[in-house]
């Protein structure tokens, strides 16, 4: 991804935030950015939260800029797509030496067989 390749690893999860944005105006894709949405709980909505960016309406994708992903970034993405009602993610680290992307499914999506 352009981004890493740019400014490589190193600077804070808002800065490649910024950059993502340029990127993905100059190539025309839909988003929206700190998108703020509703948690709900038994049909009550109960909180809000921001995700880094909802692209064209049906991807979340979650920024992040550590060292290595753990356990806890891959469940608090999920759930956001589980919050959120969206059935494909992206988890993206921009904070390892290579550009780290985890791509996630909503468990409530997948086809059983």
């Amino acid at each position: 991804m352009n981004v890493h390749k740019i400014l490589g690893n190193g600077f804070q999860e808002v800065i490649y935030q910024r950059a993502l944005a340029i990127e993905m105006e100059e190539q025309s894709i839909v988003f929206k950015h700190e998108f703020e949405m509703p948690i709900f709980h038994k049909n009550t909505e109960i909180g809000t939260r921001r995700v880094d960016f909802l692209v064209e309406e049906v991807v979340s994708a979650e920024l992040k800029a550590v060292i290595r992903l753990e356990e806890v970034h891959l469940a608090q993405a999920l759930n956001y797509l589980e919050a959120y009602n969206l059935e494909i993610g992206l988890l993206l680290n921009f904070g390892a030496k290579n550009l780290e992307v985890k791509r996630l499914v909503n468990p409530r999506f997948r086809v059983k067989l």
